[in-house]
């Protein structure tokens, strides 16, 4: 299942992105919240597609 992308599998890479981040995107300024859907989306994106071999106890490089 970790190589299949579904609406629930995304919900669930949300729910573990970073608290500040999910908390951010109702903040009452736009800066904070273009920062905050940009962490998100950050934290889908490297999920989804870090690499197959990479150990899960091993930090990914942040590029």
């Amino acid at each position: 299942m970790a190589g299949v992308i579904s609406p629930e599998r995304i919900a669930a890479i949300i729910e573990d992105a970073p608290a500040w981040a999910l908390i951010g995107l109702t903040a009452p300024r736009e800066g904070l919240r273009a920062d905050a859907r940009l962490e998100v989306a950050r934290h889908v994106y490297g999920t989804l597609y870090q690499p197959v071999d990479a150990e899960t106890a091993q930090m990914a490089l942040p590029w």
